[in-house]
């Protein structure tokens, strides 16, 4: 029976790692192994996504699995290379018959690819006829239920109009961060999430007798008021300003809404920026926090509207919502905003840190080189990518400023690739301004340790009107 176990697993393997190296590497390495060749019928001797990358890699994990096994070299290599030419034989005879490569063909699909390797598998190990064919009915099974997940799941478009490129390494995070309804299976999936904070920090916080101390912080927001100098800011803008709200998180704490409310309507703005971030958890429902986000939205004055981009905790579910209420989302895109002729660009991308979606060249497409631009990201991780557009200045959040500090030791944790100079407030890469809010609300556990969530204000200014000793310099001066 052992032996059977260990048979079985080895075909799997061999039949996982293929679409386990196109879920890491997407498009690296993705050759063609019929070279885009077509048979004298006309169609494709395989298709483009039989590739050499996918070939080697199952034969490899039939050498490697095998080798774990105990069995002789030879003999896991041989049956990784017989499956694989199994695979290629079933792709072969679907293309004659004009079947797409995520279309299911039960027995089919699976068949060769799990006879083949019995080849060499049967002489050595004395296998029966029965025992061959009960062995490739159980691999077959197991096959078809993980291609099932693959292509009717992992390689489905979700919704209509689906705004992103179809890989499964996103739909994969996506389904688990958006589309899951069961309550038990969210927390079974987010473990590590539910378990750090829900459980562990808080327990902590708890028994340090700190956690209400934490909570009270969290509420205890601050207005920021910060002047941006630029000698390229068209003179119609001179003296705009931009109200920057980032990593909202809403429904992690009771009372931050109303406290938002009551900062934000003291101010008349042109233009507010919504900086993503707009639930508690990565998973879950998202209502609540969307409900709390409609009861901001009245006391938010701005006369050029509401623009905003997605963070690492939205599900492009709440896109349409966001579009009902007034709020124009850049996914990838831009949005110019005119003034007596003159045009400022407003250029935001995809969530940048988890889901990995940016796309910085859709989203300048249309914004003209020697334009004046800002670039909003939820998180400031693309800030080497920006400069190649040139943007005068780049909004972003993600990093709630640690949110807990150690004394000595600052930040316990940034969630951030970005160097800690871009951690919290303002900052300067080549020519391009940058700020890096420190959100908001509060991820995770609802505390904060030495740092305070903020509202910000950004006025713009021109340089030629201010009297400025260098005309070409750009910087930023915290007013409050």
């Amino acid at each position: 029976m052992w032996l059977f176990v260990k048979i079985l697993i080895l075909l799997w393997m061999i039949n996982f790692v293929p679409p386990l190296l196109a879920f890491f590497f997407e498009d690296k390495w993705n050759t063609p192994l019929d070279l885009g060749y077509r048979f004298p019928d006309g169609k494709p001797l395989f298709g483009s996504h039989k590739t050499y990358r996918g070939f080697f890699g199952g034969v490899g994990a039939g050498a490697l699995v095998g080798w774990c096994f105990g069995f002789p070299w030879w003999l896991g290599l041989g049956a990784g290379l017989l499956a694989m030419i199994g695979d290629l034989t079933s792709s072969f005879i679907k293309r004659r018959f004009e079947i797409s490569s995520g279309d299911i063909v039960p027995v089919l699909d699976q068949g060769f690819e799990g006879l083949f390797p019995f080849l060499v598998l049967a002489p050595y190990f004395l296998l029966g006829v029965g025992e061959v064919l009960f062995l490739v009915v159980l691999f077959s099974l197991g096959a078809f239920i993980g291609s099932l997940f693959l292509n009717r799941v992992l390689l489905v478009i979700p919704f209509p109009n689906y705004p992103r490129l179809l890989r499964s390494r996103v739909r994969l995070k996506e389904y688990r961060a958006c589309q899951i309804t069961s309550e038990a299976l969210r927390y079974f999936l987010n473990f590590e999430d539910a378990f750090y904070y829900h459980i562990l920090m808080k327990t902590v916080l708890r028994l340090m007798g700190v956690y209400e101390k934490g909570k009270r912080n969290a509420l205890d927001l601050k207005t920021t008021q910060i002047a941006c100098y630029f000698s390229a800011l068209p003179a119609g803008f001179a003296d705009y300003v931009i109200l920057f709200l980032s990593d909202l998180h809403l429904d992690g704490l009771d009372g931050l809404t109303e406290r938002v409310q009551a900062l934000v309507r003291a101010h008349s703005v042109d233009l507010c920026i919504l900086g993503g971030d707009f639930r508690m958890e990565h998973y879950g429902p998202f209502a609540e926090a969307l409900a709390r986000l409609h009861r901001l939205l009245p006391d938010i004055r701005a006369k050029d509207g509401i623009i905003a981009v997605m963070g690492n905790h939205d599900c492009l579910e709440m896109i349409e919502p966001l579009e009902a209420s007034g709020i124009t989302v850049l996914l990838n895109d831009s949005k110019a905003i005119e003034r007596n002729g003159e045009k400022l660009w407003l250029v935001g991308v995809d969530d940048p840190h988890y889901f990995k979606c940016h796309d910085l060249a859709s989203a300048f497409a249309e914004v003209p080189k020697e334009s004046f631009s800002i670039f909003v990201a939820h998180s400031n991780e693309v800030y080497r990518e920006a400069t190649a557009y040139h943007p005068q200045l780049y909004l972003c959040g993600h990093t709630h400023g640690g949110q807990i500090h150690l004394p000595y030791l600052g930040a316990v944790f940034t969630h951030s690739s970005a160097p800690r100079s871009l951690l919290y407030g303002p900052w300067k890469y080549g020519r391009m301004l940058g700020y890096t809010s420190c959100g908001v609300g509060v991820s995770g556990a609802p505390v904060r340790f030495s740092t305070q969530g903020e509202v910000l204000l950004i006025t713009l200014k021109n340089d030629r009107n201010t009297g400025a000793p260098f005309a070409d310099d750009q910087r930023w001066v915290i007013e409050k």
